[in-house]
């Protein structure tokens, strides 16, 4: 399986001579679901779903499909009927040549004051990858590769350190990056790498890696 690490959450997985592609969000590139057989939303924030972005796709590709939770579909289903698959904890299901089960329900907490939405996550091929979207969530089995959010307004490092820890992956690429400058970085690198127990490793935008 091919990964190509896309601006901030968005990544694209490709097997097969076919791509999935996740979280095609505002800070991602305009093409980001361009190209995509099937593409899979973790939530409704901005940063992950971009109505634009996901159109694009869709229209470049009469194929293509999308599965999502139920607030980004009410917002698809009309303009792309029986292309937009509603989802939630617990479903399992073939996108694309991927085997797909979703893990999670909700968001992680920003702030007590602001409602926490629906949030899921996917794990990829029986554990291949996990991509948790806005949530620290556990899968209920074995990860090789963690899609690791970094940083965002809801966690902080020793959240993720000790995400890294529960979950055990074989590696842990950075996601939710698109918020960490160039002078943080290194210490992310470092605390992550030294205390959180696996491989860490960062991708630039645009550029893959083997899994």
């Amino acid at each position: 399986m091919k990964f190509t690490k896309k601006t901030h959450s968005c990544v694209r997985l490709e097997k097969d001579g076919r791509t999935l592609v996740i979280d095609p969000g505002g800070f991602s590139e305009e093409d980001a679901a361009v190209g995509a057989d099937a593409i899979l939303v973790t939530h409704e924030h901005p940063d992950h779903f971009d109505e634009g972005r996901l159109r694009a796709g869709l229209e470049a590709n009469p194929e293509a499909r999308v599965w999502t939770l139920r607030a980004v579909a009410e917002k698809l289903s009309a303009a792309f009927p029986g292309r937009v698959r509603t989802v939630g904890h617990g479903d399992t299901f073939t996108a694309a040549g991927f085997d797909v089960q979703v893990h999670g329900e909700l968001h992680a907490v920003i702030h007590p004051d602001i409602p926490r939405i629906t949030n899921v996550g996917y794990l990829i091929d029986g554990g291949t990858v996990f991509h948790p979207g806005d949530a620290l969530t556990v899968p209920d089995r074995p990860v090789e590769t963690l899609m690791l959010p970094v940083m965002a307004p809801w966690n902080k490092i020793a959240e993720v350190i000790d995400y890294v820890r529960e979950v055990k992956p074989r590696r842990a690429y950075d996601i939710h990056d698109g918020l960490l400058t160039d002078v943080a970085r290194p210490i992310y690198d470092n605390q992550i790498g030294a205390l959180g127990g696996t491989e860490h490793l960062r991708l630039g935008s645009g550029t893959s890696a083997e899994l």
